[in-house]
């Protein structure tokens, strides 16, 4: 399959579950696929780059490994993204990569995920925390934050300097999630 029919493919991907698993599993079962999967995702300013980073999301969630090769270029252009539906998808990535980074179970990952990766996933969580965006980016953001701060001691002052700033204006879902977090900094 080429760029141009993946491209073509990621037109029928909407938000329902069983259309982002059905195209998951497309990338999964060819993996040559995903350096093409990639491509359409940086195209930041194309809506069919939202539905690419769904698809990528859910192939994370089910064979993050597989990300691996792509990590560097995955890192270096995650910023790149802008569009709310796109921008969800790639807070939640980070999120899996750093929860398998410090997982008990030993996996890929650990060996995988580099300090520059991580020097630059820090950057776009806190981009996500400190920029207008929706709460779910900044929900996975404070997770992954939280758990990288564990072991980078200035994240942990920082995030909660965030969080207590934004605290009054934001939602309430981004208060609990808030709460919790600095509750867990705390201890």
């Amino acid at each position: 399959m080429t760029k141009d029919q993946l491209y073509n493919e990621l037109n029928y991907v909407n938000h329902s579950r069983e259309k982002r698993i059905y195209y998951a599993n497309l990338i999964i079962n060819n993996p040559e696929l995903l350096p093409e999967l990639l491509n359409i995702l940086f195209l930041v300013n194309d809506k069919v780059s939202c539905r690419a980073a769904w698809v990528l999301e859910f192939m994370c969630g089910d064979k993050l490994e597989y990300l691996i090769p792509y990590l560097d270029t995955f890192t270096l252009n995650m910023h790149k993204v802008h569009l709310d539906s796109a921008v969800r998808p790639i807070a939640k990535i980070c999120e899996y990569l750093v929860k398998a980074f410090y997982s008990k179970k030993t996996n890929k990952i650990q060996t995988a995920l580099k300090p520059i990766y991580i020097e630059r996933i820090v950057e776009v969580c806190f981009d996500y925390m400190i920029n207008d965006e929706k709460i779910a980016p900044k929900a996975y953001s404070m997770n992954t934050l939280y758990l990288l701060g564990r072991d980078i001691d200035w994240i942990h002052p920082e995030l909660v300097m965030i969080l207590e700033r934004d605290f009054q204006m934001q939602s309430s879902g981004f208060k609990a999630r808030a709460k919790h977090i600095l509750k867990k900094i705390k201890k």
